[in-house]
């Protein structure tokens, strides 16, 4: 009897332990079901702004968690605003870019020129920046597209990337 115990015990902890993982796996979306979650405008420091959708991308991480990002037409806006922005970056819930914590929320964001990913508010005002990777292996080299990683998905803007995780 306690040999039955401790083995539904396990079993159980197990269990918990295999859902608890499968919530933060990464799906990166195509087609269809990309579409449904990238939104066609974005708004940004007072104007709203098209959606590239060709260089759009979403992943879900569990059932019910997405990281969708994309960039816009930013020819209506300042040679200032389109110097740091390239695009818009949304979460439904917190999560590490970079291997710094993200809260939920919507976001513009920019690749620069010294190898760093920046996040600002709607506002234009900075929310964070961390370092991006250069990836030199990858053979073709897009404006934006996510890529499943081991622990998350990887963002990337060209050749430069970060690392996106569930928290």
């Amino acid at each position: 009897m306690r040999f039955l115990s401790a083995s539904i015990t396990t079993l159980l902890l197990v269990c918990s332990l295999a859902i608890a993982a499968a919530q933060d796996t990464a799906i990166v979306l195509t087609g269809k079901e990309a579409a449904r979650v990238v939104p066609t405008t974005y708004y940004f420091e007072g104007l709203s702004a098209p959606t590239q959708m060709r260089n759009s991308a979403a992943a879900r991480f569990g059932s019910k968690r997405y990281v969708i990002a994309g960039l816009v037409d930013t020819s209506g806006y300042s040679t200032e605003v389109r110097a740091k922005y390239q695009g818009f970056f949304i979460t439904d819930s917190p999560i590490t870019v970079g291997g710094k914590d993200l809260g939920t929320g919507a976001y513009g964001f920019g690749f620069s020129d010294d190898g760093k990913f920046n996040v600002f508010d709607v506002g234009g005002n900075a929310v964070m920046s961390t370092g991006a990777t250069k990836d030199t292996a990858l053979r073709r080299p897009r404006p934006l597209m996510m890529l499943k990683e081991k622990d998350g998905v990887r963002l990337y803007a060209e050749r430069s990337y970060v690392l996106i995780a569930a928290k």
